[in-house]
């Protein structure tokens, strides 16, 4: 079969490798659309960072893998034992991989397993494949009233909804969001679905600006020719903002953003951090602040954005903004990303048949 795979910096081939055959508990998936993510393009540019050059604790696998984690798929074979899936069925993968026996997945926090890894970097194959084989527990059934391509954004929303859901933001809290690329525009969409009414979002792109506004943000600043805490104080009484949410993982945002936030106010990483940044414990101390991280999602999250996607109260069909061919992955997709990032959210690439 056909696969996209990743072998260094800047190596990606589209090669043929052997068929997975399904085994007991496991289900033998079509994926249908795949989204390419941050951390995909982190790895092209300078990896392997995330995927293992030894191998992974708990798939024993090293570079070169097949990329994909942000996926959707249609169900061809089921193993032994397995009853909640068929030939068929429309799927989503919780692309997770954790061994179950550590002490933070003994107290259900999967997402924090001491030998985390994910499916499409770190084994176990990935989306970018013809075919693909994954355990019963990474699989969601998706209603009939979400499309296939709109399930490959269920991972990417999905984060956003846990940094949400995690935070200390209730209804009536203002907010400012760090950047305003994918992940940046799922936390406006998991806000808005929670009914927030006062969305700050800072963006030097004057193209995601407008994506920014059109998802939701109520604000949009331009750090470059603003001042962002100034502007955010002014919105919010002179006192700043209750939750920060860093998407970006820029220094010079994450200062602003300590100072945008109000007394004991919280600032929320998602970013994932290229390289070592600064904070300033007495920013936090005299003003009570917390600083927290988020990873990921964790059980529990995927159904709801796929019931929030169904119910209508989360929209996402718009972050798709180009959908491209497994031939084109490289040129396409991960060349679109690095030489037109402001013009893309959500590149999606169709593997299977099925729309």
């Amino acid at each position: 079969m056909k696969a996209v795979r990743f072998h260094g910096e800047r190596d990606l081939r589209y090669e043929d490798i052997p068929v997975p055959q399904v085994g007991k508990g496991q289900v033998k998936l079509r994926p249908s659309w795949v989204g390419i993510c941050g951390s995909d393009l982190h790895e092209y540019l300078g990896g392997p960072n995330l995927c293992p050059t030894t191998p992974h604790p708990i798939t024993g696998e090293t570079v070169p893998l097949t990329f994909g984690h942000e996926f959707s798929g249609v169900v061809e074979e089921v193993g032994e034992g397995v009853t909640d899936y068929k030939p068929g069925d429309r799927v989503v993968v919780q692309p997770i991989i954790y061994d179950g026996t550590c002490g933070a997945c003994k107290e259900g926090l999967h997402n924090c397993c001491w030998s985390n890894g994910f499916v499409g970097l770190s084994g176990w194959g990935g989306g970018l494949a013809e075919h693909i084989v994954v355990p019963t527990s990474t699989l969601y059934h998706l209603p009939d009233n979400v499309p296939l391509e709109i399930g490959a954004l269920v991972e990417p929303l999905a984060v956003g909804w846990h940094a949400v859901k995690i935070s200390p933001f209730k209804k009536g809290d203002a907010v400012l969001i760090l950047g305003g690329g994918p992940i940046g525009i799922s936390v406006i969409l998991a806000l808005k679905a929670r009914g927030a009414d006062k969305i700050i979002v800072s963006e030097i792109s004057r193209r995601r600006q407008e994506f920014a506004k059109k998802f939701g943000a109520h604000y949009v600043i331009d750090p470059t020719t603003e001042d962002v805490v100034k502007r955010c104080r002014e919105l919010c009484d002179g006192q700043g903002v209750h939750v920060v949410y860093d998407c970006a993982g820029v220094q010079a945002g994450l200062d602003q953003g300590v100072h945008a936030t109000r007394a004991r106010g919280t600032i929320v990483n998602i970013a994932i951090w290229e390289k070592a940044c600064s904070i300033v414990p007495n920013d936090l101390t005299f003003k009570e602040r917390k600083y927290m991280g988020v990873a990921t999602y964790q059980i529990g999250d995927f159904e709801e954005v796929i019931n929030a996607i169904s119910s209508g109260s989360m929209k996402p069909h718009d972050m798709i903004t180009q959908k491209i061919e497994l031939t084109e992955v490289e040129e396409k997709g991960f060349k679109s990303l690095i030489n037109d990032k402001d013009n893309q959210v959500k590149i999606l690439v169709k593997v299977g048949g099925e729309d």
